[in-house]
């Protein structure tokens, strides 16, 4: 595989800037000589294409990222670190590292379109508008007004960018991904062929990709001001969507360690770490069971062993901090019939903060390329998977359950039943294809075809047909939540837009969780709380209010709503 780290610019604005400029410099000022091909006084299109979309990748991943705070806000993880209870501060450095990404994103991308537009190296400037285009969303998505606008300007001494209106920066985005895409199909310049991390310069490919983006970011704004029901109609009249999985807008990542490390960063914080970083949260793991009494109830997910590791073999006692003589698990959480081991979201409990390393269960296969669980259980180490599963950005079928969520909410025609179905069927196939690309040694079972999933989806069907308008989008919107793990980002968005999936509650009805292992230590409600609200948007990162001159004052994350929450 193509080594995709190859280039190692600094992630900071500041840094790009300056190290372009000196690439900008021209020696004829110096010296009257003519130029030397071995010493470009430019940085390579190409090669600049690369290092923004590994920047790009990285603003909302694990392992240093925002998805190590949004995972446990979504609950599909849970945490001992500030983002339980949803605590996370301005000063947090997940947060921080995303932003600086984010910038440094728009910095390399306008380096691109001005230096390519000069070369008329129209293909590679359209790919950096999108990249710019869709960072410039998340941005607007995550925090709302922000530096945008003069967000690339120092090299023009502009040191204090002014934080530009959210909606302004939306709007921009969508114009910008316009752009870009009339620039790829211009057939001007050359194609950047495999320094293209995401599709290899395949023209249709990008195609299909930015008409599915614009597709969600319609979707994102539909109970806004900000939407046009004409652009969607259009957009839909052209139906040149993502067709497969092979379509999918991600990352790769492969078991290459050196020369540089390839594998997935949620793998590598979690398996190559001395203690527990990722816990699986509970909440998710009960729906998956089918014990939620409130959704799916009954319905078990078969997806389940591809989705998470267990350590522990049914019945047997965690080690770490289990007493052998008592039985006592001394476990937050822990389910005898299958080893599932955790802590849940906002415990206080006394069991919370013991040695887990040996017990926990660990993110699985799909997510990011660790062990399938074949209920044997064994050691979450370095040697239990292979790193090697893609960080999904955008999927084909997240483009279903988007039409799915549009037709339920009446913005479009459709039969929403339909492509409910096709979407958790598409949703079944991408993990046979994560699986059978991830270079496991294991033996896998194929989900596609089993009479698990065929169960399944039938489950989930009979349960649509049975509900309300607004159960149906509840159920919609969890089986999105549910098939996209991993990619906390647009789950994240999800919520603040839909209020689904119903995420779990410290302070609401008892109990909480429906766990029964039927021994003399069973769960306590009152082990869990909730003393924060939920953060509608994220702290701007303090360190940058604290040299922009032209910064506001550091918002109120729990009431700071993105224009598109409703």
């Amino acid at each position: 595989m193509k080594n995709i780290f190859k280039i190692n610019l600094k992630n900071h604005t500041l840094a790009i800037v300056v190290l372009v400029s000196l690439l900008l410099c021209n020696c004829s000022d110096y010296l009257d000589v003519n130029t030397d091909p071995n010493n470009p006084t430019v940085a390579p299109l190409d090669q600049l294409l690369t290092d923004t979309q590994r920047n790009f990748n990285s603003i909302t991943e694990f392992r240093l990222y925002m998805a190590e705070v949004l995972s446990t806000y979504v609950h599909q993880l849970t945490s001992r670190e500030e983002q339980d209870q949803y605590g996370t501060k301005p000063d947090n450095a997940n947060i921080h590292n995303s932003w600086d990404d984010a910038y440094s994103v728009i910095t390399e991308a306008d380096i691109i379109i001005e230096q390519g537009t000069a070369e008329n190296e129209m293909i590679i400037v359209g790919m950096a508008k999108i990249l710019k285009g869709y960072t410039a969303t998340i941005i607007a998505d995550i925090w709302g007004d922000a530096p945008y606008s003069e967000a690339s300007k120092l090299a023009t001494g502009t040191v204090s960018p002014v934080f530009d209106d959210q909606n302004s920066i939306y709007a921009n985005a969508l114009s910008l991904i316009d752009e870009g895409l009339a620039n790829i199909n211009s057939g001007q310049g050359s194609n950047p062929d495999t320094q293209d991390l995401f599709y290899n310069g395949s023209i249709p490919q990008w195609n299909k990709f930015v008409n599915t983006l614009k597709l969600k970011l319609y979707n994102e704004i539909r109970l806004s001001p900000m939407f046009d029901a004409s652009k969607l109609n259009a957009l839909l009249a052209a139906n040149n969507f993502m067709e497969s999985s092979s379509d999918d807008f991600e990352f790769p990542y492969s078991t290459t360690q050196s020369p540089a490390e390839e594998r997935n960063p949620l793998f590598r914080a979690s398996y190559l770490t001395g203690q527990t970083a990722h816990y699986a949260s509970p909440w998710f793991y009960e729906i998956l069971k089918g014990w939620n009494p409130r959704i799916h109830n009954g319905i078990e997910d078969p997806r389940l062993a591809y989705y998470f590791f267990n350590q522990l073999t049914p019945g047997q006692l965690p080690p770490d901090a289990g007493d052998p003589e008592t039985g006592d698990p001394k476990a937050d959480y822990w389910d005898r019939s299958t080893g599932f081991h955790s802590i849940r979201f906002g415990s206080v409990g006394p069991n919370r903060d013991f040695s887990s390393r040996k017990s926990s269960t660990y993110p699985g296969i799909y997510p990011c390329g660790g062990r399938y669980d074949d209920g044997l259980g064994g050691d979450a180490d370095v040697d239990a998977g292979t790193g090697a599963a893609p960080h999904r950005l955008l999927t084909y079928h997240e483009s279903l359950f988007i039409m799915a969520e549009l037709i339920q909410a009446e913005v479009i025609p459709g039969d929403a039943r339909a492509i409910l179905e096709e979407a958790m069927t598409a949703a079944f196939k991408k993990v046979d294809d994560v699986v059978a690309n991830s270079e496991t040694t294991q033996t896998v079972p194929k989900l596609i075809g089993s009479t698990a999933v065929d169960d399944f989806i039938t489950g989930i069907l009979t349960e649509f047909d049975a509900a309300s308008a607004t159960k149906k989008m509840e159920i919609i919107m969890t089986q999105k939540w549910v098939s996209t793990f991993g990619d906390p980002f647009d789950q994240y968005n999800d919520y603040r837009r839909t209020g689904f999936p119903i995420l779990a509650d410290p302070l609401g009805d008892s109990p909480e969780y429906q766990l029964d292992n039927g021994d003399d230590w069973p769960l306590i409600d009152s082990e869990t709380t909730l003393t924060r609200p939920f953060q509608v948007s994220l702290f701007w990162p303090q360190s940058e209010l604290n040299v922009n001159e032209n910064a506001p004052a550091q918002k109120d994350a729990t009431a700071y709503k993105i224009f598109w929450d409703n």
